[in-house]
């Protein structure tokens, strides 16, 4: 399973670049592979279900164990009515045999081995093992897919909060200008005092909007460099985006239900939770196994029948072993019952995401599909405030448009142009998050979305 490229490589080159003028989209994450503390957890989290493949084929592999014991034990051996034969001794009958050994040396050693041939709770474990190891590579995907899209997201977070901080500058410094004027014309007697008023009330409002402006853009700048780890600099703007459609919304949604990480990460889960299930199965209740085994025990000292006593046994065996429970008070059942439950539970989480999935695709296919139209009416509407701000303020000069109608017209073409950029980021997020929903979002996506959607500044 391949992963992430050299992070060390990756660190050392950040820091030879420096901070740059321009910050592109796939520059920022570059910088996010190493600074995201949850893309790091996910990695981490995907080299652990790699090895989980080589537990599944360890459950198959013979297991060998050996072990010895050293030390001080005690033995006393009573055979009664026994039979006795030796050459020269005849045979003799009803003989008792006693040996003992007080407090004497003992070496013991044994060496065993294992090999299942038929283990239907091995087998489940196995396949549970795969299936999380699935789970794990899915959400490799998954997880880097999020990032990218965070990335994206703080990226063009920090591009809307500059530009909102930006208009409300400009629009704070058209309401200064609009104020004194009025405060002199007022002076002059030229307009009556309510201007001044209006004038006075909107610059409080703008006011505060700056300020607002500025929280929200130290919050966004902040969280960029929690992201990436680099500080936002001259981010690139995003521009017209052609109207590209996206092609047919059965096919996107057909792509994510086949492609989508999360319902792949979930359909492992459930497998997973199936093969729980068997575990308790009637079928899964014998096991066979290959067994082999060899040993030996040694005892020596004094004993009550003499002071050089010894006993010593060695064995070595090999066959097959068949295990059969006969009663567990209902433990297996119950277990099994349980297992079958939380397996319906898993399958009902897989359809519910399944309809968020396809939820999430026909939402992102919507807006691409409905963006570009969206971009060019606010385009539109962008130089229609313009040209509204142009004629109002030629009226307001000839007196016939108040000033509250130029403050009016100085916020609206303000806004249409917010709007605008709005429009224009969340056609670059719906592209990403369509493409993500269907499992296919990756470096040379991002990359190309960057240079397609933005420009530098």
């Amino acid at each position: 399973m391949r992963y992430v490229k050299n992070y060390a490589l990756l660190t050392v080159g950040l820091l030879l670049t420096g901070s740059v003028s321009a910050l592109s989209l796939q520059e920022a994450w570059e910088g996010a592979q190493v600074a995201d503390r949850e893309f790091a957890a996910a990695f981490a989290d995907a080299e652990a279900g790699g090895k989980r493949r080589d537990q599944a084929r360890a459950l198959w592999l013979p297991s060998v164990s050996a072990s010895t014991v050293s030390g001080r034990a005690s033995n006393t051996s009573t055979t009664r009515d026994a039979g006795f034969a030796a050459p020269g001794f005849g045979v003799s009958r009803n003989v008792d045999f006693q040996t003992s050994i007080n407090n004497g040396a003992l070496n013991r050693w044994s060496v065993n081995a294992v090999q299942p041939v038929y283990n239907r709770d091995r087998l489940a474990q196995s396949r549970q093992l795969e299936a999380s190891a699935d789970a794990s590579e899915a959400g490799w995907i998954a997880a880097k897919q999020a990032a990218m899209l965070r990335t994206a997201e703080r990226y063009l977070a920090v591009v809307q909060a500059e530009a909102a901080l930006k208009l409300a500058q400009g629009l704070q410094a058209a309401v200064d200008r609009a104020l004194a004027e009025a405060r002199e014309r007022y002076r002059l007697g030229d307009k009556p005092v309510v201007d001044s008023h209006e004038a006075t009330a909107r610059a409080e409002v703008v006011r505060a909007q700056v300020l607002l402006a500025e929280s929200e853009l130290k919050l966004q700048q902040q969280a960029f460099r929690d992201q990436v780890g680099r500080e936002p600099g001259d981010l690139w703007l995003p521009i017209k985006v052609a109207g590209e459609h996206p092609g047919p919304l059965e096919d996107w949604l057909q792509r994510a239900v086949s492609g989508n990480p999360t319902l792949r990460v979930l359909a492992a889960k459930w497998e997973a939770a199936k093969e729980e299930a068997s575990r308790y199965s009637l079928a899964a209740s014998p096991t066979v196994d290959i067994v082999a085994q060899s040993g030996r025990e040694r005892l020596s000292g004094s004993g009550d029948y003499g002071g050089n006593a010894q006993n010593e046994l060695r064995s070595s065996m090999i066959g097959v072993q068949l295990s059969i429970p006969i009663f567990t008070g209902g433990l297996r059942s119950a277990r099994h019952e349980e297992a079958l439950k939380l397996a319906d539970k898993t399958q009902y989480e897989n359809e519910r995401a399944k309809q968020q999935v396809e939820h999430a695709t026909r939402a992102a296919w919507l807006g691409l599909t409905i963006g570009a139209s969206r971009v060019a009416a606010l385009e539109a509407g962008v130089k229609a405030s313009a040209a509204r701000l142009d004629a109002t303020r030629l009226g307001h000069k000839v007196g016939d448009r108040t000033m509250l109608d130029l403050l009016n017209a100085e916020n609206d073409a303000s806004n249409a142009q917010l709007e605008l950029l709005k429009a224009r980021s969340a056609m670059i997020g719906d592209r990403l998050r369509l493409a993500a929903m269907a499992g296919a979002l990756d470096e040379a996506l991002l990359d190309e979305v960057g240079r397609r959607a933005l420009a530098r500044p």
